[in-house]
């Protein structure tokens, strides 16, 4: 081999242990910035062939440089996404993924990975979320991410100061994982047996319940608000729903699920957002394109 292709040939080596090592804290930004695996993958891919054609002798610090890529990429993936979210057949939750083996997705906190969290930052412009994202979950200086942004350091502590204020106004108080867990287990032996009553002392008066499937066969189009009315559908879904079906405990961005099988081919994945108030939202995922995604997470 000559000496010119054996130089190229380990830079590229360097090249891709740098970003191997660095793929979990990039892709957990791009995932918390999307609420989505699929188009997290799709970023990181074009981050890897941008870093590959670039003239890496330049960059003095390849973390600070494939974050910054990773980031405005996503932005400009979340700035698109807003038109397909509206085309979307149905409510859209976040695409899940398995977070028992890393439980922070890379990052230095879990800060915005539970589903409902995710949810809220989609109220966010994309440029506020990257900002709180790279803040709030993976702890970056204010300069670095005023770099990342292209705005002043004055803005970027703007810019998370603001998306903090208005994701505290509008979140729950939260309550731990093995509440959590509880909760759900009580919420599937009331839901399992059609107990309305057991329900609605289980839900908050604002419960929702939203089933995203995309069009599919059998998913709501549309979310159910309030204790009663979810309550009563759920006991009258019962006969058809339960009857049969094996659960499967998962954890489903840090908090528990379970899937349930509703036939030889077709599994529902279910969990809930709680406070102490009670349960918040009931999260049906039945999209077998996210379900997909999922089953990859946890490397079946």
């Amino acid at each position: 081999m000559h000496v010119g292709s054996l130089k190229q040939a380990n830079a590229l080596e360097r090249a891709a242990s740098a970003f191997v090592e660095l793929r979990p804290r990039l892709f957990g930004i791009a995932y918390r910035m999307l609420g989505s695996a699929v188009e997290a993958e799709d970023v990181l891919q074009e981050v890897w062939l941008r870093w590959q054609n670039t003239d890496r002798s330049t960059v003095e610090n390849p973390s600070a440089f494939l974050a910054l890529i990773t980031t405005r990429l996503a932005i400009n993936v979340a700035q698109s996404a807003r038109s397909r979210r509206e085309a979307y057949i149905g409510p859209w939750l976040p695409e899940p993924v398995d977070t028992s083996m890393d439980p922070t997705l890379g990052a230095e906190r879990g800060e915005a990975l539970e589903l409902a969290f995710l949810l809220l930052l989609e109220r966010l412009t994309p440029t506020e979320r990257a900002a709180y994202v790279l803040r709030e979950a993976f702890v970056y200086p204010y300069p670095q991410i005023a770099e990342i942004l292209q705005v002043s350091t004055v803005n970027a502590r703007q810019l998370v100061s603001r998306a903090r204020k208005r994701l505290t106004a509008a979140r729950r108080e939260p309550i731990d994982k093995t509440e959590h867990r509880r909760l759900l287990a009580v919420f599937l032996d009331a839901a399992q047996t059609g107990n309305i009553a057991a329900l609605e002392d289980l839900f908050a008066e604002d419960v929702v319940s939203s089933s995203d499937g995309n069009g599919i066969r059998g998913a709501a189009r549309f979310p159910l608000l309030g204790s009663a009315r979810v309550a009563k559908f759920l006991a009258a879904y019962a006969p058809r729903f339960w009857p049969g079906a094996k659960l499967t405990w998962v954890e489903v961005n840090g908090r528990a699920g379970v899937l349930v099988p509703r036939n030889r081919t077709e599994v529902t994945l279910l969990t809930i957002e709680a406070s102490p108030e009670g349960i918040h939202h009931v999260m049906w995922i039945v999209n077998p394109a996210k379900l997909g995604a999922y089953d990859r997470s946890r490397g079946s």
